[in-house]
């Protein structure tokens, strides 16, 4: 199941494209995030599912469980693979939204619950979002909660994948952001590790950013990624 997926955070078709166009052939998988869907819409999606990659469209849903389960279901007629939501929304807004995604015929793409962003230490957890629990425990809690809700897995930063299998078991999904080349800079995530400790991890996909999408060359940055997780 191991995979790497590029997030392509760009602000414009154009870009996108032009940078997947270093691959040539290879068609990685792809996240989508907000920055770029909201920037062209739905085609963005289509367009890429078309040039056949597949796509984690990552626009973390966060809101009541009725909006979230209709948002849902308007995802579910795009062809992604996989999307996700806040496990800070609680476990009836993740049912909710398991359901909105889910079609007639019972197919839908992976569905993953957040726990907490790479970019949030334990400090700011505690002092600025009042959660008096340590890091781990809340990320494993969340965790816990989404598997109840009948999630896949979750997005966690690779520090926590072991904490998060070792609770709710190895067939539990866990997406990690938060990559970088051990010669590379770590920009504004605190709760990062390499391709090669997260492998050895055990985290089943994770997701590289700048790493590959500022590389000089991405298609080799991209492999080595590759080479060093999977």
């Amino acid at each position: 199941m191991r995979d790497v997926i590029i997030a392509c955070d760009f602000s414009s078709k154009k870009e996108t494209l032009q940078f997947l166009n270093h691959f040539q052939d290879c068609r990685p998988y792809v996240k989508i995030g907000m920055e770029l869907f909201y920037a062209e819409g739905p085609d963005i999606v289509r367009e890429l599912k078309q040039r056949g990659h597949r796509i984690f469209l990552d626009l973390k849903l966060h809101d009541i469980p009725n909006t979230v389960r209709k948002t849902m279901s308007v995802l579910s007629q795009l062809d992604i693979d996989m999307t996700n939501l806040h496990a800070a929304g609680t476990i009836d807004m993740m049912k909710a939204a398991l359901e909105g995604l889910t079609k007639t015929n019972g197919q839908r793409p992976l569905l993953l619950a957040v726990t907490q962003l790479t970019s949030t230490s334990e400090e700011r957890m505690q002092k600025e979002l009042l959660i008096n629990a340590n890091i781990n425990d809340t990320i494993t809690h969340y965790a816990t909660n989404a598997k109840i809700a009948g999630l896949d897995g979750v997005v966690c930063s690779p520090l926590e994948a072991k904490l998060v299998k070792d609770r709710c078991g190895n067939d539990f999904i866990t997406v990690t952001p938060g990559v970088r080349f051990a010669d590379s800079d770590t920009a504004d995530q605190v709760r990062i590790t390499t391709p090669a400790k997260a492998r050895e991890i055990g985290t089943d996909y994770i997701v590289v950013g700048r790493p590959i999408t500022m590389a000089a060359n991405p298609l080799d940055a991209y492999q080595r990624c590759c080479d060093e997780f999977i």
